[in-house]
């Protein structure tokens, strides 16, 4: 029929849902392709959640229980891309992604051939994410709360969308020790400066769902540690 619209259904994922639901009425955790990233989609809050309608109270909650995993953040997809245009980072090797959130880098990593994937957060509800995103695009992943329990020394550590907190700087040497690299994506740090890393190079991206966030949080660096 002409000018029939047909949307697309709604794939829902109801235990993410009622965790998201918990704190966020009428909140669900929906899946969605990455724009840029073929063949790779995560469960993330609904694009057409009233974020301009939320009560005090609500706001609060949200505050309390910030949800990261429900996003993708824009050095997460940076990274995922990155991995994808050059896989010998990780492929064949042992990797970990610290601070996980969906477990976007990590699910980049197993699909571009990595021997072995640890996500690590200490959010459960970002493991259960992270679980749920693995399974959605086909990849074996390994969980963990606990890096500094995490076994044996790794290949490749990939960290994105942590800097935020500049409480966590103090990680990026303990991470140095752990790995043969480190790669660091970051949207929030202008000044970053490490005797250990240096500047790959920045690129563009936007968190999702779209958080009409400022120009500078859509610039995203990549850093490495310097090769020995």
């Amino acid at each position: 029929m002409t000018g029939e619209v047909i949307e697309t259904p709604r794939i829902v994922h109801p235990e993410l849902s009622a965790r998201l639901q918990q704190h966020l009425p009428f909140a669900r955790a929906e899946c969605q392709p990455l724009p840029d990233e073929a063949g790779l989609s995560l469960y993330l809050l609904n694009p057409d959640f009233p974020q301009h309608a939320l009560t005090a109270e609500q706001m609060n909650a949200v505050l309390n229980y910030p949800a990261y995993w429900a996003f993708c953040w824009a050095s997460g997809q940076v990274l995922a891309r990155f991995l994808r245009e050059q896989p010998n980072w990780v492929a064949g090797k042992r990797v970990l992604d610290f601070g996980s959130g969906s477990g976007v880098a990590a699910i980049a990593a197993a699909q571009q051939g990595a021997a072995e994937v640890v996500a690590c957060d200490i959010d459960p509800d970002a493991l259960v994410a992270t679980a749920a995103n693995a399974e959605l695009n086909g990849v074996q992943l390994s969980l963990h709360a606990d890096f500094e329990a995490c076994a044996g020394h790794f290949d490749a550590i990939l960290v994105a969308d942590v800097l935020y907190d500049r409480d966590n700087l103090p990680w990026l040497d303990r991470l140095a020790d752990r790995a043969d690299r480190v790669l660091v994506a970051d949207s929030r740090i202008r000044d970053f400066s490490h005797p250990r890393y240096q500047k790959l190079g920045e690129w563009e991206s936007n968190t999702l769902p779209d958080l009409d966030e400022s120009p500078e949080f859509r610039r995203v660096s990549i850093y490495s540690t310097v090769a020995t």
